[in-house]
């Protein structure tokens, strides 16, 4: 089992660290920053399971985002659109106060099999008995309880395999990998949608499906990837007072990790105002029900795959080549913010898939290259990743949280009855992401 990272003093003298390491620059010392410069490349096996790894998290654990959790919404309380939004936010409060936690843990673990391995193993379990939970939920408040589950399960393995890219990746590859796993990251849900497309009626196969591929994508990467043994690294014993203190950081020491996550904090308020409703969005503007609309948004995101490979890899291989990443995140920004426009101002099937394409694109462009952004100024990566990989799940563990409750009173704005005001959201929306991807460019270290 891994290590509490509980108490007050070190165990051990610190011992040679078995993990690369290359020369510290007088910028990166200037920061704050302990990270070394750069990192031996990885070898295509590395980046092609974590590629796969993170594309089976999706699959099972957004699949219930895109439509999953609607329809059993839909059975469970028929009227009450607005508790979708209840259910999500609950969830993203408890990854919000759980994943430092859990990032500072992993961090201080010390196993044969490594620091991160184990809490994917974990994690994947509990997010088993997630899925079983929401399948099987006799009533709104369990199927609460289970999207909870899920949201810290599947949510550990997936800090723990961004974790592992943060002690790993160099910075010539994290555009290339970013873009390929933003792109698997963002195709997963819609293929997860297909593959349940036939399976509304069968609650425990429409979440086990998708589950499924999770775990055995998982799976490849714990046992084919290889990570160093921890054991020998020097063990850090914190107190709880401890634990709480690095919650925290002080923003003047790291601002351009700072600016990254306030940019990232907007943009993805403005995509879970944007997504939350997406179900019933389709359903009132084509006049169908929920049940109906599953086959639509199936065929929308398989053509939308096109779309988001565009603007992840493109984007991820051209920030990389270029040296650059604040140019596109501002562009990210405003393709999608002009795809919401468009989506709030639609009326039929086509300019609903014209919205919704353009959306795709820049979701795919911003996703992939704010990730490479972030393993560039992540502070302390040799001793801290999981920590402020963390911290910065709070950039959108907030907006999760949040925006759900604010999005369910913005859509009772001017309206009465049954109707839903989702022109006003969905150009609320537009201005969060478009503000997100201009606040990157504060950042100075970075081009």
């Amino acid at each position: 089992m891994p290590n509490d990272p509980r108490d007050d003093a070190p165990l051990v003298a610190p011992a040679p660290s078995p993990f690369p390491t290359a020369t510290v620059t007088p910028e990166a010392v200037e920061a704050g920053e302990s990270t070394p410069a750069d990192l031996p490349e990885v070898s295509s096996r590395y980046i092609w399971f974590m590629v796969l790894a993170q594309f089976g998290v999706f699959m099972a654990f957004i699949t219930p985002i895109a439509i999953s959790l609607a329809v059993r919404l839909a059975e469970l309380a028929p009227n009450n659109q607005e508790y979708l939004g209840y259910i999500t936010g609950a969830g993203a409060v408890w990854v919000m106060v759980t994943a430092p936690f859990m990032g500072i843990w992993s961090d201080r673990t010390r196993t044969r099999l490594g620091r991160r391995r184990p809490f994917m193993i974990g994690g994947m379990a509990v997010g088993v008995v997630s899925l079983v939970v929401m399948a099987l939920a006799p009533s709104v408040l369990v199927l609460g309880a289970g999207w909870v589950l899920a949201q810290w399960g599947w949510g550990t393995v997936l800090g723990n395999l961004q974790n592992s890219t943060a002690d790993r990746l160099p910075e010539s590859q994290r555009g290339k990998v970013a873009g390929l796993t933003g792109f698997a990251t963002q195709v997963a849900p819609v293929i997860g949608v297909i593959a349940t497309m036939g399976l509304t009626g069968d609650p425990l196969l429409l979440f086990l499906v998708p589950g499924i591929v999770g775990v055995v994508f998982v799976v490849l990467f714990v046992t084919l990837v290889r990570e160093e043994d921890s054991r020998q690294l020097p063990l850090e014993r914190i107190g709880f007072a401890g634990v709480l203190g690095k919650y925290l950081f002080n923003p003047r020491s790291y601002p351009d990790f700072s600016w990254n996550w306030l940019g990232r904090f907007l943009f993805y308020f403005g995509l879970t105002l944007n997504t939350t409703f997406t179900a019933y969005f389709f359903a009132e503007r084509l006049g169908v029900s929920i049940a109906e609309v599953s086959g639509i948004i199936g065929i929308l995101g398989a053509v939308g795959v096109l779309a988001t490979t565009a603007g992840a890899i493109g984007g991820g291989f051209l920030s990389d080549r270029l040296r650059r990443r604040r140019v596109f995140l501002v562009i990210g920004g405003a393709i999608m913010a002009a795809g919401m426009v468009t989506m709030a101002l639609s009326s039929d099937l086509p300019l609903l898939f014209t919205g919704s394409l353009i959306v795709s694109l820049g979701i795919g462009l911003f996703s992939a290259v704010d990730m490479a952004l972030l393993l560039d100024v992540l502070p302390e990566k040799q001793t801290d990743a999981g920590r402020f990989m963390g911290i910065t799940g709070f950039a959108t563990s907030i907006p999760q949280a949040a925006a759900p409750f604010i999005a369910s009173g913005i859509l009772l704005i001017g309206m009465s009855g049954e109707a839903k005001n989702y022109s006003l959201l969905f150009f609320i929306a537009a201005g969060f992401v478009l503000l997100g991807g201009l606040v990157i460019l504060r950042i100075k270290s970075i081009r």
